[in-house]
């Protein structure tokens, strides 16, 4: 990837990439413009977004030591936050509409195990964004400019952070080993899709807070002692 290619080229190599222009807020309708333009734009840190694009487009990727320096812990944070809206205002709220539609012809206990776990899992969820909106964003807000900051470091947020993802393959299990038959076979079908690509999603979220951010904001910390 870079930064003279076209927008819709790049789109068009990874349609997962959609969701991540929405949420650095950049809209489609952008022609024959290159990444670097579009970035520019919208107020985006051009060496960010290709850092995340290529988490999401490159199994395993690696992000080099040059490449973290030139992109921006803010603009980081700031897509991070922009995530979280997205899987708590969007995902999550859709998936809750298509199980309470897919469960609905079956018996309560039956609809309450399902809905129950999902329950839960969100609850566990909004805790787990709270905590990095609450204190590991505006953390690094203070670190990246300079400020240094007693009680708390990256360190803390790292050893005590959990993928939030895992439940999800849990839940997907659920359903596809016990789900009654009584339930609509392609709304099932398009619960687990939408699910599947939520966990992926996170998966995705999750390597950027770790191979991305934690590193981005341990060399911030070092500039400040």
């Amino acid at each position: 990837m870079r930064k003279n290619m076209k927008m819709a080229d790049l789109l068009g190599m990874d349609y997962r990439l959609l969701t991540v222009i929405y949420r650095l807020g950049i809209k489609l309708g952008f022609g024959e413009k290159t990444v670097e333009e579009i970035c520019r734009e919208n107020g985006v840190n051009c060496d960010t977004f290709l850092l995340i694009a290529n988490i999401y487009a490159t199994n395993g990727y690696v992000p080099t030591t040059e490449t973290m320096s030139a992109a921006s812990a803010i603009d980081i944070v700031k897509y991070l936050h922009a995530s979280h809206s997205y899987y708590l205002d969007h995902e999550l709220k859709e998936l809750d509409r298509l199980f309470s539609d897919l469960l609905d012809p079956c018996s309560g206990m039956q609809r309450n195990v399902i809905m129950r776990f999902f329950s839960e899992y969100r609850k566990e969820v909004e805790n787990h964004f709270a905590y990095e909106e609450d204190i590991v964003f505006p953390y690094v807000r203070a670190v990246a400019g300079g400020e240094k900051v007693d009680g708390y470091s990256m360190e803390t947020f790292e050893k005590n952070h959990n993928n939030i993802d895992e439940k999800l393959n849990d839940l997907r299990n659920i359903v596809m080993k016990y789900l009654p038959d009584i339930c609509d076979t392609v709304l099932a079908i398009r619960a687990l899709s939408r699910l599947c690509v939520l966990e992926e999603d996170l998966e995705r979220h999750t390597m950027i807070e770790n191979s991305i951010l934690i590193p981005m904001v341990n060399r911030l910390e070092e500039k400040c002692l």
